[in-house]
């Protein structure tokens, strides 16, 4: 009998579709706990999470942020976790969303505050780790957190046996950095978290660069000791597990390059998936601008209709003077809204970008939004207001693509003056299309290199080698401080040898002397 043409097509599409993921028989059971109840957190994890899950990998997330408008994915499950996240905004473990900026930005921008904050927020998101996979019986062949600020997250590994995989959706902190991979960024070239420069050029960038990592990683350490005598947790007991791979939400057109370890994978991006038509009603207001759009938010964390009367008066008047239409995320009622702005709760962020009609985005620097104009080549006017975010800002200057600006300081004059430069000076869009194509031009996506990695560390049983050698010495070794001390010791040693050799040399002329004279003629 002839097969027919239909037959052998449908055939070869099957085929095709089946060499895109795995048979069940081969896929992995990943289990994941996402720590912070942040939705740029969680943007970023789902993105990890939702690569394996589409390459076939069987995925369970417990996650504070659950989508029940998700289409359902098979091999993908979302566990509500988000009644572990309540409390008032200076709660570690509340969910961070649209809080008060004036109760949170006093403080959060302080590293005073901010290190022990997150330093007690991990370790009591540990505590709700611990009782959520106590109830869980299943049995999984990988692990993946978000480590925060702590490896005390890491002892869910230790229980489940299984590999462990970080992902981690900003810059590392110095105290995780060395505690993943057993290397300390170098102080001179690699710019603290929380530093507000995007490399420490000058000789007071480097002091205060020195400064804050010796600071931030003493009060962490002094912190996290304090704690865990007051309440010692079984992770305060069993050494930490290191991570086989730790994905990093960053890339090199907004970092600054650095030396890394082979099993760190830097996927900035992945959270970016492709652009949805826009609603009606966005689509008529932008295309309907002649003189371009601007989009203005302050992300998700801090609430902007929060912000003191007198900055959002500042903001207002500056808005209403400006030729292009605004769309501004605003949570509630405006009064005295100007004409050419739209305001809403929420607007789809990444469609809104990826229109041609957008010339300006105004944000606050959060790493979400930034790759995401990065990746639409959309300027940037950026206010920061803590964490990562001014270096965030400090990179995208260096590039030429943004301009920073300290947000409790600004008037309507200032802010006119900075959004007019952006618009009509053509160098910041060219430099942003310019870091656009940089960041686009890469051998495999952000989610291929998630798949690849993943795939890879449980292929090779974690993956040992590819763990650096610097986990397996002290900290007086990694800097050759035993090295240094021998040396100068054989130094000094030598010196007082060659000294006590010359006193004694001086000793035995002299006395031939004293004998050469005193003798008779």
């Amino acid at each position: 009998m002839t097969r027919q043409p239909w037959f052998e097509l449908a055939a070869v599409c099957l085929l095709v579709a089946a060499s895109g993921s795995l048979q069940p028989a081969n896929a992995a059971r990943v289990l994941a706990v996402e720590t912070v109840a942040a939705k740029s957190h969680w943007n970023f994890m789902r993105g990890v999470l939702h690569a394996l899950a589409a390459r076939g990998h069987l995925v369970k997330v417990y996650t504070p942020f659950p989508d029940p408008g998700t289409p359902a994915t098979v091999g993908y499950t979302e566990v509500d976790m988000s009644a572990e996240f309540q409390g008032d905004d200076t709660d570690p473990t509340t969910t961070a969303v649209n809080m008060d900026a004036s109760v949170v930005l006093p403080l959060f921008a302080r590293p005073s505050f901010i290190v022990p904050f997150i330093a007690n927020a991990s370790r009591s998101v540990c505590d709700i780790m611990n009782r959520l996979l106590q109830r869980d019986v299943g049995v999984y062949d990988l692990f993946v957190t978000e480590p925060f600020s702590s490896e005390c997250v890491s002892h869910a590994a230790r229980r489940l046996g299984v590999p462990l995989v970080y992902v981690v959706p900003a810059p590392l902190l110095p105290w995780i950095e060395t505690a993943a991979f057993g290397h300390y960024g170098n102080p001179a070239v690699v710019p603290h978290l929380f530093a507000s420069y995007a490399v420490p050029n000058t000789f007071y960038q480097r002091v205060n660069n020195v400064a804050m990592y010796l600071y931030t990683i003493y009060v962490n350490y002094r912190y996290t000791l304090a704690a865990a005598a007051a309440e010692q947790r079984p992770y305060d007991i069993a050494p930490p597990v290191k991570p086989a791979l730790v994905f990093v939400n960053t890339h090199y057109v907004t970092e600054p390059p650095r030396p890394v370890p082979a099993n760190r994978v830097d996927v900035g991006g992945i959270h970016l998936v492709a652009p949805q038509p826009l609603p009606a009603d966005i689509l008529q207001f932008i295309e309907e601008s002649p003189n371009g759009v601007i989009f203005f938010t302050f992300g998700t964390v801090v609430a902007l209709s929060t912000l003191p009367d007198h900055i959002q008066i500042a903001f207002k008047n500056a808005l209403a003077e400006v030729p292009q239409r605004v769309l501004l995320k605003y949570e509630g009622e405006m009064t005295d809204k100007p004409k050419n702005v739209m305001t809403s709760k929420w607007f789809p962020q990444r469609d809104i970008l990826k229109h041609p009609n957008v010339k300006l985005f105004i944000g606050h620097g959060g790493i979400s939004g930034v790759y995401e104009a990065v990746d639409a080549g959309v300027p940037i006017l950026g206010f920061p207001l803590f964490y990562d975010q001014p270096r965030n800002m400090a990179n995208l200057v260096d590039a030429g693509m943004a301009l920073s600006m300290d947000l409790f300081s600004v008037t309507k004059d200032t802010i006119v003056k900075a959004i007019n430069e952006i618009v009509n000076n053509e160098t910041y869009s060219k430099n942003a299309k310019k870091t656009s194509e940089l960041f686009k031009d890469r051998p495999m996506t952000p989610a291929e290199s998630v798949v690849y990695w993943t795939e890879y560390v449980i292929r090779h049983k974690g993956a040992p080698h590819l763990r650096s050698h610097a986990l397996n010495l002290t900290w007086y070794q990694y800097f050759l401080l035993d090295i240094i001390a021998v040396v100068l010791l054989v130094i000094v040693s030598v010196c007082y040898i060659a000294f006590k050799t010359l006193k004694l040399i001086k000793r035995l002329i002299f006395k031939l002397s004293s004998k050469s004279k005193s003798k008779p003629d």
